[in-house]
């Protein structure tokens, strides 16, 4: 078998002649992974935080347009003289399944005409969807009283 010949400055890494790493060297290397972890960190909170909010959003959303479709094929009830059709406005969910979310519906009833009583039974819906406190959607749409 023959034996390898290194030169002189591999034989010198190997023997454990050469100087290693200064402090300084592994001052700087410890600063440079701590500024890069930070940086990673804080891109991964701001991401967190956007997807945390986007989930809030399409959440609300979905349950305005749910509130939104019941109220518009709900059927009127009352006497049309008695004032505007009344319909239930209470949402259609259950609080357990959406903790922290709540539900406000509203009908305005609009004349075709304001400056006479002609009425053409329009209501203006409007769904506000809540997220703790904070209003996250609002949906206005348009129902026309049968008939």
């Amino acid at each position: 078998m023959k034996k390898l010949r290194l030169n002189s400055k591999a034989r010198k890494a190997f023997r454990g002649s050469s100087r290693g790493f200064s402090m300084l060297e592994v001052v700087i290397a410890i600063a440079l992974l701590g500024i890069i972890a930070v940086s990673v960190l804080s891109a991964l909170q701001t991401a967190a935080l956007a997807l945390i909010s986007a989930d809030r959003r399409a959440t609300a959303e979905s349950l305005a347009r749910t509130q939104m479709e019941y109220v518009r094929y709900s059927p009127y009830e009352g006497d049309p003289e008695d004032g505007p059709p009344q319909y239930s406005l209470d949402p259609q969910i259950i609080p357990l399944d959406y903790p922290g979310y709540s539900v406000v519906t509203t009908a305005i009833r609009l004349n075709k005409d304001e400056y006479t009583d002609d009425d053409d039974g329009i209501q203006e819906i409007t769904v506000t969807v809540s997220h703790d406190g904070r209003v996250v959607v609002t949906l206005e749409d348009f129902k026309r009283e049968p008939g």
